[in-house]
């Protein structure tokens, strides 16, 4: 980029590709910039290193990897997508977006391994936020925003259950070890069940109103085809999601699993995931109207003039 633009200054090299000619190097510092963000937020198709890496590492660890850096990176890329706007890259956003809802999804169906399918989920979820990405800035922006918190709060939380329930050297990670939790420990199975529905986008959660407004930002972007895409990932994603929850509840144990007290650390957190999902799905305002001054003082500071819709970049033979 700075080859391409003799600048690393994000606002300067956005003044500079406003002119009518742009460099065939900024395409491929943009597209190379995208490359290295979606590896950290295992967007596809550069997600292949998730599921192993979510599977070896521990729980704990896993749940700040899946959330911390991977907001910051979604942080730069607003950046990247809505300041520089080079229009090209809604293009490799689109089919970034689609790509990583319907890949993490149909990965996340076949896995027998609660951390393998979560960070399925979690390349699923990427996508979701990518399409907020795609969609126009402002109302993209603040969907962005809201989806990283409410996502934040209910992965968390999510990891910190199966982080407990594991034990130690985590034993106890498949789907099968989950059978009968409901009996044996119906808070923790309350708890988690919140978080899963959550994920999945069920009313009364921040789940729900996060894909709401990505959604509903993408339609008013005129993206049909991308919001169809990933409401259908949606309804496909329900499925493994409610097959834990049947483990918990509709199944009877078939192996000892022993569920240890929850300690006071770990239950002040998982009260804090709690009441940060349910807050955002039952009093979402203030947030969003947070997200909504933040988008506009994004939109405000770029020095470029940011088009409301991406319809325009579509080829008229389309």
């Amino acid at each position: 980029m700075f080859g391409a633009t003799g600048s690393t200054n994000i606002d300067q090299i956005s003044r500079t590709l406003q002119g009518a000619a742009i460099p065939l190097l900024a395409y491929v510092a943009v597209s190379l910039m995208f490359v290295g963000l979606g590896f950290k937020v295992a967007a596809a198709p550069f997600h292949i290193w998730t599921p192993d890496v979510y599977e070896g590492a521990p729980a704990p660890i896993v749940g700040l990897m899946s959330t911390a850096p991977k907001a910051a990176a979604f942080a730069v890329l607003l950046r990247i997508v809505f300041v520089i706007n080079v229009h090209a890259i809604f293009w490799i956003v689109w089919m970034a977006a689609a790509l990583s809802m319907t890949l993490g999804n149909m990965g996340a169906l076949v896995q027998s391994n609660v951390k393998r399918l979560l960070a399925y989920s979690s390349i699923a979820h990427a996508g979701y936020l990518l399409v907020a990405f795609a969609a126009a800035p402002r109302l993209g922006t603040s969907a962005a925003m809201f989806y990283s918190a409410a996502y934040a709060a209910m992965n968390l939380g999510a990891f910190a259950v199966v982080s407990h329930f594991a034990n130690a050297g985590e034993r106890y990670v498949t789907l099968e070890d989950y059978e009968g939790l409901g009996r044996s420990s119906p808070l923790l199975a309350a708890t988690l069940t919140i978080f899963l529905l959550s994920l999945i986008g069920i009313p009364m959660t921040g789940g729900f109103f996060a894909k709401f407004y990505v959604f509903s930002a993408a339609v008013k972007a005129n993206l049909i085809w991308l919001t169809i895409i990933g409401v259908v990932n949606g309804g496909v994603g329900a499925y493994y999601y409610l097959r834990i929850i049947v483990m918990m509840y509709m199944r009877e144990s078939r192996k000892e699993v022993p569920v240890t007290p929850v300690p006071f650390a770990l239950g002040i957190a998982l009260g804090t995931c709690l009441a940060a999902t349910l807050y955002l799905g039952l009093f979402p305002s203030r947030v969003l109207r947070f997200t909504q001054d933040s988008a506009q003082q994004l939109v405000e500071q770029s020095p470029g003039e940011i088009p409301s819709s991406p319809v325009p970049m579509v080829p008229a033979t389309l």
